[in-house]
Formats: C-alpha cells, structure tokens, sequence
C-alpha cells in the first residue's frame, strides 16, 4: 500500500472529526444542563418532605417541569450520541474505502446526513429545554 494512499485516506477522514468535537462539546455542555436539573429536583423535593416549602402548588409543577426538562436534555443526550456514531462510521467508511479495495464508500454520505440529522435534532432539543427552563424564571414578578 502506498504512503500517499494512506495519507490520503487519513486527509479525509480527518474532516468530520470536526464535528465530533462539536459534538463531545454539546454533551458535557448537556451533562451540566441535566446534573442542574436534577439538583434542583432534589432540592425541591426535599423540600416538600420536610414541609420547609411555602408554595407547595408551585413546587409540584415545577418538578413536572423540572422531569419534563430532563427527558429532553437526556433524548438530546442520546441523539448526540447516535450522531457520534454516525460520524464515527462516516469516517471508518472514508478511511477504509480510501486504503483498502473494499468498496463501502457508499455509506459515506448516509452515515453523515444521518449523523448532521440527529444533531440538528439534539440542538432542537437544547434549544426547546432553553426555553422551557427560561419559562421558569419570573424574573421579580413576585416582588410588589
């Protein structure tokens, strides 16, 4: 096999690495976004055990709100996930196909559309938990 083959092979599958950092960067971004969640439940629901909450009411939706926020971190979280994978194949299928004489070159632009799909959706995700978390805040409403 010749060293300009190799070398080749490693210049394109080197591109969509790119977006696996980008990737790597949203899901500790939405690890931090889901242990704050989960944070906030727990205290919360402590709260509510030890009857130290005033608006017991209030406490109940925001911890409905609170679960509900955590399915979409966690869905967006797994989506990331499959996409890392998606890429992860894109870039085995340039690499192999560029220095072998198998020929899965096919797979390149499925894997990558599918890929760039679920993170699109992840950062739906994101964006739909943002707001949902923004909703939340009342920003001195109570304060008269």
């Amino acid at each position: 096999m010749d060293s300009t083959v190799v070398s080749h092979g490693i210049q394109l599958a080197v591109a969509p690495v790119f977006l696996l950092t980008a990737v790597a960067a949203l899901i500790g971004s939405f690890a931090t976004r889901l242990a704050r969640i989960i944070d906030r439940a727990r205290l919360l629901e402590e709260k509510l055990e030890t009857e130290t909450i005033k608006n017991i009411r209030a406490a109940h939706w925001e911890l409905k709100r609170l679960r509900l926020r955590g399915r979409i971190v966690s869905a967006s979280m797994a989506m990331l996930t499959i996409c890392s994978l998606m890429i992860g194949i894109t870039i085995m299928a340039l690499f192999l196909g560029e220095t072998t004489q198998l020929h899965i070159q096919s797979w390149v632009p499925m894997s990558f559309i599918a890929g760039v799909i679920f993170f699109l959706f992840a950062l739906l995700g994101f964006l739909v938990e943002t707001l949902l978390a923004m909703h939340v805040l009342r920003f001195g409403r109570n304060l008269k």
